[in-house]
């Protein structure tokens, strides 16, 4: 350990831009960390931790990044990835997959900001106009972001998500596509309703 914080304070690719020293160090941090394995637990969360700690650090400024999300994610690449670089494999390899991870990090965080802004720009077009059982229907329908929310809302959903009746949720769904905050698809016993986000 004393040798890794020793790597750590005199990384040696100085000649190397901000950024790409940033993942350099960030993805051979990780790696060592976790070849040493200090610890009897928490050796996986300490180590996801320091990759994020080490990107921000040697860039010098905060950076909207959720590495250890996504290393989550692909977990079982990520222990063969480590294992086989462990094992005498190139670290060439461990670079090229921890990069992979950290544009992943970066795309998910920026549509992430781009959901909240449309988010934000919706409640305040629309937030005047809802009531109680429409905005607990909406959170509903936007817990996945700006993906379209599964099958759609239908009156039978909005019942169970409202705790309401049938003519009740008829008629808040009609609202909610008149005020535009809703788009509708189809017709009569197939109609459904999604969030409208093209109005932002």
């Amino acid at each position: 350990m004393t040798e890794f914080i020793d790597w750590y304070r005199t990384f040696p690719y100085e000649n190397l831009g901000s950024v790409a020293q940033a993942m350099f160090k960030s993805a051979l941090t990780h790696l060592y960390f976790e070849t040493l394995h200090p610890f009897e637990d928490g050796n996986g969360r300490i180590g996801r931790f320091l990759s994020e700690k080490t990107m921000i650090e040697t860039l010098g400024f905060p950076i909207l990044i959720s590495l250890s999300k996504c290393i989550e994610k692909n977990k079982n690449q990520h222990y063969e990835e480590l294992k086989s670089t462990q094992n005498g494999g190139d670290v060439s390899k461990w670079l090229q997959f921890f990069f992979k991870i950290f544009i992943e990090s970066i795309k998910e965080n920026k549509e992430i900001v781009h959901f909240v802004i449309k988010k934000v720009n919706y409640f305040d077009t629309f937030k005047s106009q809802l009531n109680d059982r429409e905005l607990k229907v909406i959170g509903k329908m936007t817990e996945n972001g700006l993906r379209i929310f599964e099958g759609g809302m239908t009156s039978k959903k909005y019942i169970s998500i409202a705790k309401t009746s049938k003519a009740t949720a008829t008629r808040d769904l009609q609202h909610l596509f008149e005020i535009a905050a809703f788009t509708k698809m189809g017709e009569g016993r197939s109609v459904n309703y999604q969030i409208n986000w093209e109005l932002f």
